[in-house]
């Protein structure tokens, strides 16, 4: 076999190597395994709205003394995110356990943290929080964070404002409460990585093919 063949297969090879690259290049992705939202609720003025506080169940400390509750992020999560940007490519759910309960009957809980970017209006992120027990709605939106943090392993998304939404509204009988401001919320994570994508691997074996047929028509 010629040089001048040899380089020509090692240039195919070259070109296969380096459609790979950008794959492999790309920002990590992490997943939310375990951890604690805590929460606190304006109780004067959730009482004021008829919302009396009364209780609560399988619920967790909070991450502070300036949280009244916490729910355990439970092991069903398979929410996603990416270091671009901070926070990104947001994908899945952060499932809780834990309910609370106000005026002795209406309980609410095992809270579903997810995304929707179509909710990303006013002052909502759009991050949501919905109710899985018994009114089964999203009842708050999230506002963007007054500041997160993340070192590879933690997550701490701070000084979130939970916002009524139409539908807690609806429920409540109450339209001028969207939006308005019914407690706040802080989520401690741990998180792994998510093992790198095996597309890269697929497209190099999908390539092989090609490659020795290349290499018989030049022998």
């Amino acid at each position: 076999m010629s040089f001048s063949q040899w380089a020509s297969i090692f240039g195919c090879t070259t070109a296969a190597f380096i459609s790979i690259a950008p794959l492999q290049a790309e920002a990590a992705k992490y997943q939310i395994q375990s951890g604690v939202t805590s929460v606190y609720h304006d109780l004067s003025f959730l009482s004021s709205i008829g919302l009396n506080f009364t209780g609560s169940n399988n619920t967790v400390t909070p991450i502070n003394s300036d949280f009244i509750v916490g729910f355990g992020i439970s092991p069903t999560t398979n929410f996603t995110f990416s270091d671009v940007g901070g926070f990104s490519q947001l994908s899945g759910t952060i499932q809780h356990t834990g309910t609370v309960t106000f005026n002795k009957e209406i309980t609410i809980g095992n809270f579903s943290v997810g995304y929707d970017p179509t909710r990303a209006i006013n002052n909502a992120s759009g991050l949501f929080l919905k109710d899985t027990v018994s009114l089964n709605k999203i009842l708050f939106d999230l506002s963007a964070p007054g500041n997160m943090e993340f070192d590879g392993k933690n997550l701490t998304i701070a000084n979130v404002k939970l916002l009524f939404t139409s539908d807690f509204a609806s429920i409540l009988g109450d339209s001028s409460l969207l939006g308005q401001v019914g407690g706040t919320a802080r989520i401690d994570a741990k998180v792994v990585e998510v093992p790198e994508s095996t597309s890269a691997i697929a497209f190099l074996v999908a390539a092989v093919p090609l490659l020795r047929s290349k290499l018989r028509k030049q022998m």
